[in-house]
């Protein structure tokens, strides 16, 4: 009897069988049964519990869910900010469960950009708007010529050329963000991440922040993940991922559709998501409308799968109901 040799990560599931692709692969961000667990006072709380997810380089996506869900946790997690607890995370191909110091510090400073909803955290108010964008290269050892070149044109395609010589005091909110994106792309990034970036401004002023994201993600191929409670901002997006209780449990895909007349219309498809261990999390309303609590009924059909309380009874085939 023939005995084929499997692999540690094929047992644990992270690679299929020899040949296959491994989880992940092509990914920029891939994050495998991620899973945080925190201890306060004695008291183990799971931030995320075993979360799967999936980004493609160069997308523009947003991730939103309620306070408490996991989402600032996870994009810790991926900032090298914060370590996994179990599972697996990795980012432009670094293992971020496995990173040393000096490792994290090199990560952080080149592979990843992090754009804070507090304007005061992402700019220093000694410093102009130039000298702030051009710092992160200084400490990256980049050239005086390199520095000069990159920071006006970072400035003048975020559409805040103007303020190059202000200090933060001197700009408005939303000039700050802007600029702040400028520090956060300084270091060419594989992956910018944005923690609210328009949380603390007015409509019009966060449509201008975000526009500058989307000419970053057009002009400079960054990926960009942006976490978000704005609703006009995941509206903006191709795909908008919704984490709840440490998991991700819906997305939301939008595409362009042209009609027989020739006019285009956006369209948008919201998905559960069915993760790696085959849990899918049903929305709460239907939860609710249906009374489904403790177990449900599935029934496999032809084409779908039927889903009941378990006080009801999915009718036999040739059955009326």
């Amino acid at each position: 009897m023939k005995v084929e040799r499997t692999s540690i990560e094929e047992l644990a599931g992270v690679t299929g069988p020899v040949g296959a692709p491994a989880f992940g692969e092509g990914a920029v961000i891939a994050c495998d049964r991620l899973v945080r667990i925190y201890s306060t006072a004695g008291i183990e709380v799971q931030a995320l519990q075993g979360l799967d997810l999936l980004v493609d380089p160069g997308e523009l996506t947003a991730l939103v869910g309620a306070s408490g869900s996991g989402k600032s946790t996870l994009l810790n997690i991926l900032a090298g900010l914060d370590t996994p607890t179990a599972g697996q995370a990795r980012l432009a191909g670094h293992d971020l469960l496995t990173m040393g110091a000096a490792e994290r510090l090199a990560y952080r400073r080149g592979v990843v950009g992090f754009l804070w909803q507090q304007t005061s955290r992402n700019l220093f108010g000694h410093l102009t708007a130039a000298e702030n964008v051009a710092l992160p290269m200084r400490l990256a050892g980049a050239r005086r010529a390199q520095r000069s070149r990159r920071t006006p044109d970072l400035l003048r395609m975020l559409g805040v050329g103007y303020c190059s010589d202000r200090m933060p005091a001197q700009m408005s909110g939303g000039e700050q963000q802007r600029v702040a994106i400028g520090v956060a792309l300084a270091n060419q990034p594989t992956v910018l991440l944005a923690d609210e970036p328009t949380g603390e401004l007015d409509s019009e002023t966060s449509d201008e922040v975000f526009g500058a994201l989307r000419t970053a993600n057009a002009e400079l191929g960054v990926t960009i993940l942006v976490v978000t409670h704005d609703q006009r901002v995941s509206e903006q997006v191709r795909r908008t991922i919704a984490i709840r209780d440490g998991r991700i449990s819906s997305e939301v895909l939008r595409r362009t559709e042209t009609d027989s007349g020739g006019r285009e219309a956006d369209v948008a498809q919201e998905y559960s998501v069915l993760d790696r261990a085959g849990r899918l999390q049903i929305p709460r309303d239907f939860i609710e409308t249906l009374g489904l609590r403790d177990r449900v009924l599935l029934a496999l059909e032809p084409d779908h799968v039927g889903v009941w309380p378990d006080t009801a009874r999915p009718a036999a085939p040739g059955e009326d109901g």
